[in-house]
């Protein structure tokens, strides 16, 4: 196994214990962000927190987002008592998002040359979702965050 192949899948590892903790059936792209964001050493953790984007900023971004969400079909989370999400150890599936991300992440270098941002940056190529919602919540610049991305990969190049 790759060094890149054992470190997706302590990326991927780290991705189905938030989605456990969601209490999801599926990974999402924002539980790979999530992940991406909680790795101390990755440049993809280093480019998020460069916008102010560490785990926990991440975690309740999404947090706003669901919030966000709910209000928007006229619920809100103030008026009721949502319990916690099942713990319940479920099996778990990769969701579309997440293996969209996957996907283009992987087109977008060659196998050898797959590093962390380019992970990132497949994640960010989502033009609607949970993702993008959350980002703009936040107050982050998509293309931005994706152009930081980019020039972090192309310094690394060189």
């Amino acid at each position: 196994m790759s060094a890149f192949d054992q470190y997706l899948h302590a990326v991927i590892v780290r991705a189905m214990d938030e989605a456990q903790d969601d209490g999801s059936t599926t990974i999402d792209a924002h539980h790979l962000l999530l992940s991406l964001a909680a790795d101390q050493r990755s440049t993809a953790r280093q480019v998020l927190a460069s916008v102010g984007l560490d785990r926990t900023a991440v975690r309740e971004a999404l947090d706003r987002e669901f919030e966000h969400s709910l209000s928007m079909v006229g619920v809100s989370s103030a008026t009721y008592d949502l319990p916690r999400p099942s713990q319940a150890p479920r099996q778990l599936k990769m969701g579309a998002s997440a293996r969209l991300a996957l996907e283009r992440s992987f087109a977008s270098a060659r196998k050898k040359d797959l590093r962390s941002a380019h992970l990132l940056l497949g994640i960010l190529h989502a033009q609607i979702g949970t993702v993008p919602r959350t980002l703009a919540l936040a107050g982050i610049d998509q293309a931005e965050l994706m152009d930081r991305v980019r020039q972090t990969l192309t310094s690394q190049d060189q």
